[in-house]
């Protein structure tokens, strides 16, 4: 029965098309406009829908990053208790509050700082049992961002910092705290959340209990994936490492691609005394580029973050959610990187220790840097 009345509709169709041709080509335009309208309709619905997303997850992420800037501010007091204050000072004076040289500093409360660290890992990251199995830290860099005067500034530390390490057993429980190289603390719990929270810690404490609010530890084999993702890195050659890539030959002007930023970032001679520091030293000119690069990439294309974001996160440890990830990466698209005025390195020496080089700051010039960066003067009195 339905075949047969399928069998009637399309006789009565082609008669009407031999009888009255006319008509049947203005229901044809019509059915055509029909879908026309219905798939403009649609893209624009989804155009609509991913707009509203993004934007959600922007705010969603704004909202979250801001809760985690806590009230919390460096302890400076083992370095300012010289400083004299006057009468009238005394009758002003606030918490947290500090006085060098004359001037008194407060903290930027609306200051977000970030740390990155570059683990000594391949593939992706994995749990390890307790122990000191958890890999270092090679590579640590902070990111100070202000959103007062919209700059961001990125600190380099050097992995062999000689600072206070907190020794856990291969039960986790805490043994006691030694001084030793900072890369080494990332190495203590499980590889991944666990040994965040004790780097993190670390670098806090040795920036006499800065806040950092979020962190995200990548292991030194998604090097080349984040190279490629915004199109490669140009640098120029800083020190012969042909040994590990022919194209990396001393003062060479290189675009970085694959492997090449791999060995670029990450290889030093460990018989050669002070490699630490040179790497540092390109590590920091490649981190220039790669910001640059990465600015570009996405203000042609905001979705290289999320995308980035998730081809990353399988060698990945972050407290730092996409929705967080998305709203600093287009955030920071109208802030000011500084250029090479924008990186700043730990001062301080190298020094052979009985077994390990080791990196003694200067307390000074880090206690300089922390009030230029993270402090604001104090208005006086009008």
């Amino acid at each position: 029965m339905v075949n047969k009345k399928k069998r009637d509709e399309q006789a009565n169709l082609e008669k009407e098309k031999l009888l009255n041709p006319e008509r049947m080509e203005e229901k044809r335009k019509k059915r055509k406009r029909r879908i026309a309208f219905s798939i403009a309709g649609g893209a624009v619905l989804l155009i609509v829908v991913v707009v509203v997303a993004f934007s959600l997850t922007r705010m969603v992420g704004k909202n979250s990053l801001h809760s985690k800037a806590a009230a919390a501010v460096p302890d400076l007091s083992p370095v300012t208790a010289t400083e004299v204050l006057t009468e009238e000072e005394k009758e002003t004076w606030q918490e947290g509050w500090v006085k060098h040289k004359g001037t008194i500093y407060a903290y930027n409360e609306e200051m977000m700082t970030f740390l990155f660290m570059g683990i000594d890992k391949d593939g992706d990251a994995k749990e390890v049992a307790e122990g000191t199995e958890g890999g270092q830290a090679d590579a640590l860099f902070l990111a100070a961002v202000n959103p007062k005067d919209q700059t961001v500034k990125i600190i380099g530390l050097n992995r062999n910092t000689m600072a206070d390490v907190d020794i856990y057993n291969e039960e986790g429980a805490y043994v006691n705290t030694v001084k030793a190289q900072i890369a080494v603390q990332h190495g203590f719990g499980n590889g991944m959340e666990e040994s965040c929270d004790y780097q993190c810690k670390a670098i806090s404490r040795l920036f006499y209990g800065l806040p950092i609010h979020g962190y995200a530890a990548i292991n030194m084999a998604a090097i080349p994936a984040l190279n490629d993702a915004v199109g490669g890195v140009d640098v120029t050659v800083q020190e012969d490492l042909s040994v590990k890539d022919p194209l990396l030959t001393e003062g060479a002007r290189v675009h970085l691609e694959g492997k090449s930023a791999f060995w670029y970032v990450k290889y030093r001679d460990m018989n050669q005394f002070g490699s630490a520091d040179g790497r540092l030293e390109r590590q920091k000119q490649y981190l220039a580029g790669f910001m640059e690069a990465a600015k570009k990439t996405a203000k042609e294309d905001m979705s290289v973050v999320a995308r980035l974001y998730s081809a990353l996160k399988p060698m990945m440890v972050t407290n730092i959610t996409s929705g967080e990830a998305v709203y600093l990466a287009t955030e920071l698209l109208n802030y000011d990187f500084g250029g090479k005025d924008g990186f700043r390195m730990m001062e301080g020496e190298t020094v052979m220790g009985e077994v390990f080089e080791e990196f003694y700051a200067d307390e000074e010039a880090l206690y300089e840097m922390i009030l230029d960066i993270f402090y604001e003067p104090v208005a006086g009195p009008e």
